[in-house]
Formats: C-alpha cells, sequence, structure tokens
C-alpha cells in the first residue's frame, strides 16, 4: 500500500445494468448476470498529499462478465483535463487503489478485481447533479453521454424516493436511488436506459469512508 494521505469530498452518480435497488449492494447478484456500469465524480474539495485536487472531475466505466467479486473485469478512467500532471498522477493513484488500505474503499476493492485497465482518457468532463434531487446530466468528451433522474411511481405519477444505508460500506454512507441512462462509446461501450443509479456525497479517503 501507497501511504499517502489523501481525502475526496463531493458528488457521486452512479447508473449499471441492474434494475432500481442493484442486488450488488446487499451482496445479491447482479440483476442481468453481469455487470456494467459508469461513475461520475465532481471533487468539491480534496487532497492526493500536498497536491490539491478542488473542483475536479473524473468519470470511470466498468464490465465485468458475472458478479464483481467473480473478478475478470475491465474499466477506463477519465480525467478532467484542467488537472495538472501532480493532479493527474494523484487522481490515477487514488483510483488504482494502491493508496488505500485493502477492502477500505470502492477503488481498492473494485481494483482488485479487474484484468483490463485500459488506457486513461484526459478530456473535457461536465457534471451537473443534485444529490437530494435525484438528478444528474453528465458529459465525457465526446465519448459519454449520462443523466440521472428520480424514479417515477407508477401509479400516482409522483416521484419515488427511496434510500440505501450502508454503515460499513466502502463507497458511501447513504444513496439516494434513481434511474439512469448512459451511453458511452469509448473502449467500454455501454447502452443503460431506465436502469438502477445512485447518488452520494462522496466523502472517502484510503481508510474508507468517513461518516
Amino acid at each position: 500500500m501507497d501511504k499517502t494521505d489523501w481525502r475526496i469530498r463531493g458528488f457521486e452518480f452512479i447508473n449499471c445494468n441492474c434494475d432500481f435497488g442493484c442486488p450488488c449492494q446487499f451482496n445479491g447478484r447482479p440483476t442481468e448476470g453481469d455487470c456494467q456500469a459508469f461513475g461520475a465524480f465532481h471533487i468539491e474539495d480534496g487532497y492526493f498529499g500536498d497536491t490539491r485536487l478542488d473542483d475536479l472531475n473524473f468519470a470511470v466505466t466498468f464490465k465485468w462478465p458475472g458478479a464483481i467479486h467473480e473478478g475478470n473485469g475491465d474499466a477506463q478512467a477519465f480525467i478532467d483535463e484542467r488537472a495538472s500532471q501532480a493532479q493527474r498522477d494523484g487522481l490515477m493513484a487514488i483510483l488504482s487503489g494502491e493508496t488505500s488500505e485493502p477492502g477500505a474503499t470502492f477503488f481498492n476493492v473494485f481494483a482488485s478485481t479487474l484484468t483490463h485497465m485500459h488506457d486513461p482518457v484526459f478530456c473535457r468532463i461536465d457534471i451537473d447533479g443534485d444529490v437530494d434531487a435525484r438528478k444528474a446530466t453528465v458529459r465525457v468528451g465526446d465519448m459519454i453521454e449520462a443523466e440521472g433522474q428520480p424514479i417515477i411511481n407508477p401509479v400516482t405519477g409522483q416521484e419515488h424516493r427511496a434510500r440505501i444505508d450502508l454503515p460499513n460500506g466502502f463507497e458511501y454512507a447513504v444513496a439516494e436511488v434513481a434511474s439512469g441512462h448512459t451511453s458511452a462509446r469509448a473502449a467500454i461501450p455501454l447502452e443503460l436506459d431506465a436502469s438502477h443509479s445512485h447518488f452520494s456525497r462522496l466523502d472517502i479517503g484510503p481508510a474508507g469512508v468517513f461518516r
């Protein structure tokens, strides 16, 4: 483990191919048997060692042939083109999982299940999101468009609100569940439509989620 200290706080939007709620959040198997996912993150304030990471964005795409813990996954990272070389290095070090305590963060857990990490892409990333409203729009260069929106009750037509609370989770403390859409045309193509998404207030460091 790299002992460099870091912390990032901000906004997280995830969209995967599971049904709303995502069985993986409860140690169940993915709805469709495999796992495909997109994540977008805005850092409100953060650091990696002496390097500040404030106001930067990053995103990731993932694909596993089965459940995540069974491994053999592919991933690709997208890093804000505004980031300096030191900031790029810091973000990539965090994403590698090597700066986390074993099993403490989703960066470390997911990295341990990957067979292939595609070359990162440095590009413009636009993220506009609101956790409580369960809304987000994301654009990653000309390669990915994604959005999240509240789940709509089919009987009343009103917004349906549900949360997932994971007191010992390695990604978030509480997440708002929503409906997501993602179209990706990079190394890992994705077409997700009205499938599970969640929003959370990201606050995480080498030892895991701050609560």
